[in-house]
């Protein structure tokens, strides 16, 4: 796997940029340093203030995190069938790398609105970064981004929530393009 993709325009990065199905995902995924240099070119957002609003955590020991979350599962669902479990441990271990933002606002006349946006913006600096070094990434929450007790595994306590799971990899099969919005639709001109 090429390290970074130099041959392309930031432009043609962002028009180009697909998510891959997290569940389709193959090794390799990035290497420590591939994946550090995808962390700090997420981290390069609009951050009024400088607050840094977010925080990553790298999940390395991916059994033990599929573990952790079957039980805090369980803990409100202790009735799950195997196959609800199944898909709880799966959720785990189903790229190569997988790595948590969480929104860490911060106590600041900034708006909370300015902080998550900029948790945002993180978050698809993320994905551009995992497509520019040759990877697909698939930004996941469900019910694990909403759980406190996920977030207290990561280390997170209230005020922070997590913002997402982000699994990369490799893709085992072509993308599909998926529908996009029509932008006469949605884009207006105001002129005064």
């Amino acid at each position: 796997m090429d390290s970074f993709n130099d041959s392309a325009t930031p432009a043609s990065l962002m028009a180009t940029r697909r998510s891959g199905k997290a569940r389709d995902m193959i090794s390799p995924g990035p290497d420590s340093a591939q994946l550090a240099a995808m962390l700090h070119t997420a981290a390069r957002v609009p951050d009024h203030g400088k607050l840094f609003p977010w925080r990553f955590v790298v999940i390395e020991n991916r059994d033990a995190f599929a573990q952790s979350l079957l039980a805090a599962y369980l803990s409100g669902k202790p009735g799950a069938g195997r196959l609800e479990q199944d898909a709880v441990t799966q959720f785990a271990v189903q790229s190569p790398c997988l790595v948590a933002v969480l929104s860490s606002p911060k106590q600041s006349h900034i708006p909370l609105w300015e902080q998550e946006l900029s948790v945002g913006a993180l978050c698809q600096n993320l994905c551009l970064a995992a497509h520019a070094h040759g990877f697909v990434a698939n930004w996941l929450t469900g019910w694990a981004a909403y759980d406190e007790q996920v977030l207290a595994l990561l280390g997170g306590a209230a005020p922070e929530r997590i913002a997402g799971f982000f699994f990369i990899g490799s893709q085992a099969k072509p993308l599909e393009e998926r529908p996009r919005p029509d932008m006469a639709a949605i884009t207006s001109h105001w002129a005064g």
